[in-house]
Formats: C-alpha cells, structure tokens, sequence
C-alpha cells in the first residue's frame, strides 16, 4: 500500500461481522403457504402487550438480555421482553441504520435469535420438512428483504439444515447462488446430538467441501452447542460468564488438528463472540504438544480410548500456525490483550465486531471503543482491523460512508 493509499483510508468506520436481529413477526407468516401459516413461528402478542413466539406448541419469549439498546447498563434484565419494549433497531432493518450510522458500523452480519445461533429450533422440530421449510423461509428473509433493504450495509449470513448434510449443501448451493458467502455452524456439535467434524466416518465432509467449493465461511458463534459455559455445578454465574468467550479456544484447536484445512485449502472459519486475546497461548501450546507427542500419535497409538478423527494428518510436516492463519480469523468486541499479541494473532486474522443489541455490546461507541486499542498500530493495520478484513473474507463491498456527524 502506497504512502497516498494509507492517507486516503477512511478509519472512522468498522464492520461488525457479530451482530444478532431479533426477527420480526413476518418472517414466517409471509413466506410459508397459507395453509401452514398456523404451524409455522408466529408472534402472540396478549392483551396486557407481553409477547411470546409461538412454534410446535413451545412459547419462547424473547430475552432483555438480547435487546439492551437504549438502555443503561442498571437495566438490563434477563427477565422477558416485548417488541414494543425494544428499539426498532432490533428487528427493523431501516431503523437499525440510523443506530449503525451513530456507533460507526458501516456494515453488519446478524445471527439469528429465534431459530438460535446454528438453527437448532428448526432441527429440534417435530416435524423436520416443515422445518426446512421454516429455514429456507429464513434465509429468504434474510437475503431479499433484511439485507435488500439497504444493499452494501448488511451481510447475509444463512442457516444450513443441521440434521441432514445432503440437504445441507443443497441449501449452502441455493444461498450462495443468492448471494449468501456465510453460513452457520456450530462451535460443537456434540451437545447437540450429532457427530463433531472429528467424526472418524466423516459425517460433515459433504458440509465443508461445499463451503471450499462455494468459497462460503463457516461462522461458529459461542453457545451454538446450545450449552452454557459452566467451570463446575455450583460456579458464580459472574465466573461462567467470564470464562465462556474462552471456551472457544476448544473448537478452534478442534479444527486445527482435524486435518480438514489440508484437505479443503479453500476453507475458513470464524469464531463468533470468542474475543482473541487467548489465541496466542493455544498456538504455543499446540506446538509444544507437536513437539513431545507427536512421534507417538503417528503410529496410530491410542491413548485412554482416544482416537484421532478420520482424516490422517502428516505431523511431520504440520505448519500449525501457517494453518491458523490461513484459515482462522479471530472476532474481537474489546481486546486490548488481543491486540497487544497482534504480531502472533496475525493483522489479516482479526476483525471487529460490535454484538447489536445484546448486553456486551458496545453500541453506541463501537467505533470509539475499537480505535481506542488500535490507535497506535500503523493506519493500514487499522484499517484491516476495522473493514478490510472482513471485506476480503465474505467477499463483500460495502456501501460509501454516509455522511454523518459523530461526536
């Protein structure tokens, strides 16, 4: 990058590759045929203004939790909410704009709330067709109308029919022909029922050669095993909490040592929510266990019943890190330690994300809070940092800057 580029870069913007839309009540009923629109997800608003959505006979209101914006971190409640107690930002796509232009967002990625982070609701349902069709009716939503209502602001990110891999990639082949370059996945599919990508029969390899093929992301967002974090039955609340981002740390050294990277080159994954400031630590320690152990577990040697996957890994010649940074890119909210380790975590491997409108978001500050850490690394790193990665990553051009005051 010429000296003339880095002056002309535009560091007043970031793109939020986390942010979560609480769906709005057409999403279903619009899109599925009239006879079915009594089964599929429906909103139930009652007479004192309390809601609930309704699906397969379950109730599931929404989360305060979830829908904080406009509120003083004193307020925030897990206790049920209503949409009209939410900011329009949170299911309307040309509300959300006005909050995304004040905290610098110039473009966002939204996981799902109803259907949950992977599409789990669809996959626990009785009725599974129906609940393709419930998910195709999503991805639809999604693609033409939540991301059509401001094109180059949102980034369409689409579910895969988690309990059939055939059916899968036919709807990773459908929403890539529509736009779609991301996809849901779960960060472990053990708690879930299914086989983990370390399946020895190798369950998922249909999933992730379509995702090299199509050139589409696998985005695993913490708590997409449908499990809360827990260091023992009776931990604090306040310490689970805090030491759940790190358990990404799991599903990244997962995928590392599956083999799966050298198989698909074309293949990469983004860890939703996980902040990045323990990458470093693991890498080290990935390569420290290559070191001592390696000579053993080539020879095929079990170990307490513990069997490699299915793929067979050259260990010898088993770049740990130059396989991180080729397919791994680390989502960071506020990580100043992340940053600090910036040269081990990889400039290229670090994107931003903003969690609109849930309790760790930093909106309305986002952009604020981010240059903060990164004021002091040289313009193009920022720059990186803020957008470009993600641009290059879901292979996206955002819109031009609006043109905003920000204090």
């Amino acid at each position: 990058m010429t000296t003339e580029q880095t002056t002309d870069l535009n560091l007043d913007w970031l793109i939020s590759v986390d942010d979560h839309v609480l769906e709005p009540p057409n999403v279903w009923i619009d899109r599925v045929p009239a006879k079915d629109r009594d089964r599929a997800p429906r909103l139930v608003v009652e007479a004192d203004g309390t809601d609930y959505w309704l699906y397969e006979g379950k109730k599931m209101p929404g989360s305060g939790l979830s829908a904080v914006v406009g509120k003083k971190k004193e307020d925030f409640s897990p206790e049920p909410i209503s949409y009209a107690e939410m900011a329009p930002g949170c299911y309307d796509p040309v509300a959300r704009l006005e909050d995304m232009d004040r905290a610098g967002i110039l473009a966002s990625l939204s996981f799902p709330s109803l259907p949950r982070f992977c599409g789990q609701l669809f996959a626990e349902a009785n009725d599974r067709d129906f609940g393709l069709v419930c998910l195709k009716a999503y991805n639809d939503w999604m693609i033409d109308e939540w991301c059509a209502a401001a094109p180059g602001r949102y980034i369409p990110l689409t579910l895969i029919p988690i309990w059939d891999t055939a059916l899968a990639v036919q709807e990773m082949e459908r929403c890539a022909a529509k736009g779609s370059h991301a996809f849901a996945f779960s960060e472990n599919f053990a708690p879930l029922g299914y086989p983990t990508i370390n399946d020895k029969n190798g369950h998922w390899e249909p999933v992730l050669a379509a995702a090299n093929d199509l050139d589409m992301v696998a985005c695993m967002h913490v708590g997409s095993s449908s499990t809360l974090p827990a260091i023992a039955p009776d931990a604090p609340f306040m310490a689970n909490l805090t030491w759940g981002a790190s358990r990404t740390s799991g599903t990244m050294l997962a995928w590392l040592f599956s083999g799966w990277f050298q198989k698909y080159p074309n293949l990469k994954i983004a860890l939703s929510e996980g902040e990045i400031g323990w990458i470093p630590y693991f890498l080290e320690r990935g390569e420290q266990v290559l070191d001592k152990q390696r000579h053993w577990v080539k020879k095929g040697v079990t170990f307490q019943d513990h069997a490699d996957g299915g793929n067979v890994i050259d260990y010898d010649n088993f770049d740990l890190r130059q396989i991180y940074k080729d397919h791994v890119f680390g989502c960071m909210i506020e990580d100043k330690h992340g940053i600090a380790s910036i040269d081990e975590i990889g400039e290229d491997n670090i994107m931003c994300e903003t969690d609109y409108p849930h309790s760790d978001t930093t909106w309305p500050d986002s952009i604020h809070v981010v240059k903060r850490i990164i004021e002091h690394l040289p313009p193009e790193t920022q720059y990186k940092i803020l957008r470009g990665n993600a641009e290059k990553l879901y292979r996206f051009t955002p819109a031009e800057p609006p043109a905003v005051s920000r204090a």
